[in-house]
């Protein structure tokens, strides 16, 4: 049996907003529209479909496995947006990555609240 995650939707309070704010920061392009969503197409196959709601956000995680270079290039976007950004989930160390599992990551939020994490190495690669 063959499982793979094809997309997820995102509630946003401007669809257009937020998936624009994504593709720019992980430097990818926004999908032309798809019925009510607006697309924004990872490289692996899997898309984050951004729908409009008028009710309250709850903030969900979405966790990108970068390489080492992609880590330079939107670490350097996030800087540059002047976004801040945490070593840990629950925000108590900000203005740093993490080293976790000999790799590099590091949190942000979008326009919405939901959090979003860039890292070099899966959780658990570190181990022996």
């Amino acid at each position: 049996m063959t499982v793979e995650l094809n997309h997820t939707i995102v509630a946003a309070h401007d669809k257009k907003v937020s998936a624009q704010f994504l593709a720019d920061i992980l430097g990818r392009e926004v999908s032309p529209p798809y019925g009510p969503f607006i697309p924004v197409a990872i490289p692996n196959g899997v898309t984050l479909d951004y729908m409009d709601t008028d009710g309250a956000i709850t903030p969900q995680h979405y966790a990108f496995l970068v390489s080492e270079e992609d880590f330079d290039e939107i670490f350097a976007r996030i800087e540059a947006a002047g976004l801040t950004h945490w070593a840990d989930p629950y925000h108590h160390r900000p203005d740093e990555i993490n080293r976790n599992d000999g790799g590099r990551g590091t949190y942000f939020d979008d326009p919405n609240g939901h959090r979003l994490e860039i890292l070099t190495r899966p959780y658990g690669s570190g181990r022996n």
